[in-house]
Parts: C-alpha cells; sequence; structure tokens
C-alpha cells in the first residue's frame, strides 16, 4: 500500500489527489482535441468539488487557473481565458499605501480627530455644540475602552480643545455627557468559586 505522504505533494489539495492524477494523465495526451476535451471534463468535476466558488466572480476563470496550477504549467490546451505564468501568479501585489498623520492622542483614532477637525470648521454654534457633544460621548467611550480607566469630562474636553487647536472651547456644562461604568480591574469584584458553589447547592452557608 502507498501511503498519501509518501506521494508527491498535491499543489492544490483542496481538489484532492484523484483530480491531480486526472490532470497529470491530461498533459500527456497527445491529441489536442481529446487533451481540450479532457481539460474541459476536468472543469466540470473540480467545479462540484469545490461549489463555494460559483459565488465568486469569474469563478470559472479561477478553476482554469487552478487547472494549470495542479498541471505544474505544463497543459497545452485551448483555454477560454488567458494562460497564467507562473511569474504572474507569484507577483506581489502592491503595496497599500497607510496614512502617516501624526494624532497626538492616538487612543481615540483618526476618524474621531478628524470629524474633531471638521466640527472646528461649522460656522452654526449650535449645530457645532451638538455635533461636539456626540464626538464627546463617543471619546469618552473609546477612552475607557483602551485606558481601562475612567476619564473626567473636563479632560474630554481639553482633548477637543488641543485637538481642534484651540477653535472648539466649550464649557463643561455646555454639553451633556453620560457616565460610563469603570472598567479598571482594580474596580472588578472577584468572586470565590467555593462560595460560588455554596450558592448553588443551596445557599450560602452564614
Amino acid at each position: 500500500m502507498e501511503y498519501n505522504t509518501a506521494q508527491k505533494k498535491l499543489a492544490l489539495p483542496e481538489y484532492g489527489r484523484h483530480v491531480h492524477l486526472m490532470v497529470q494523465h491530461a498533459v500527456h495526451i497527445n491529441n489536442r482535441e481529446e487533451r481540450n476535451f479532457a481539460a474541459r471534463s476536468i472543469i466540470g468535476v473540480m467545479g462540484n468539488l469545490q461549489p463555494h466558488l460559483r459565488d465568486i466572480p469569474d469563478f470559472k476563470h479561477k478553476l482554469w487557473d487552478h487547472l494549470f496550477i495542479i498541471s505544474d504549467f505544463k497543459l497545452d490546451i485551448d483555454s477560454p481565458y488567458p494562460v497564467p505564468t507562473p511569474e504572474k501568479l507569484m507577483e506581489r501585489p502592491n503595496t497599500i499605501p497607510y496614512s502617516q498623520g501624526h494624532i497626538r492622542q492616538r487612543h481615540y483614532g483618526k476618524i474621531l480627530v478628524d470629524m474633531i477637525r471638521e466640527a472646528a470648521k461649522i460656522e452654526d454654534l449650535e449645530a457645532r455644540r451638538l455635533l461636539v457633544q456626540l464626538i464627546a460621548n463617543q471619546m469618552k467611550k473609546t477612552y475607557v475602552a483602551w485606558n481601562r480607566s475612567e476619564v473626567s469630562n473636563e479632560q474630554i474636553l481639553r482633548d477637543i480643545w488641543d485637538i481642534s487647536d484651540g477653535k472648539i472651547d466649550i464649557e463643561p456644562d455646555s454639553i451633556r455627557i453620560l457616565d460610563t461604568p469603570d472598567n479598571s480591574r482594580e474596580n472588578q469584584p472577584v468572586r470565590n468559586q467555593r462560595t460560588k458553589k455554596k450558592r448553588i447547592a443551596g445557599g450560602e452557608r452564614k
């Protein structure tokens, strides 16, 4: 008996060894017409084995690319799509440029910082106040989530003033900032597991 571990490594294991053997057989078919027929038949089998690919745009194109990969690019057939090359498939994608803008209060995130700077441009004072109130509440939630500690409303407003370069200067009494629970680990109750078991069994011993 020949074990799979002793055989050649599969190029695309998700299709199984039988499909790989079928492709290897098609590579050695001398008649081109028969070779094309065999390739189309294998594509049908591959499509049935990978039904999730049907949800992907141009899934048949992907199947044909997989066929050439399995054949180690040795299959000479009339493909309905451009024949891929190893160099093209191994080509690294372009680097995605990321914003390198400096953020003094990183825990708030770039979106909140941008919102504050846009709010500073609003000339309608009432509209600006309402927007700043929404931003301040979100800032407080974000601060607690990242720092695991409470923060005063005055500190939030100071950060807004700092981020806006002094353009937004609002008194604490002019907006409503909701209280957030203290998420610090020091203030979280720790229950004794033995006590918890006694409660479940029928009450706590006094």
